[in-house]
């Protein structure tokens, strides 16, 4: 996941073909796709101006070199 500011980020198709995914205080949003499952991209309730991009999602795009972190999902907010 890479950190974009919605001003940055535009959805040019597929958007019909997405579910969201919210829980505790319904602030984060979680997408997914409805045909193969995949998480494309969330909104978290800290930072909601911006969405994480799972960069393996996006056509045309070499994510050779974007740094790598570890994370522990269950601290995720």
């Amino acid at each position: 996941m890479v950190k974009v500011h919605e001003t940055s980020m535009r959805i040019t198709s597929g958007i019909e073909s997405l579910n969201t995914y919210q829980f505790h205080t319904h602030t984060a949003e979680h997408y997914f796709c409805k045909v193969c499952g995949i998480y494309p991209f969330h909104r978290k309730r800290v930072t909601p101006d911006y969405f994480g991009v799972n960069v393996y999602c996006l056509e045309g795009f070499d994510p050779t070199g974007i740094e790598v972190r570890a994370t522990v999902g269950a601290g995720m907010k």
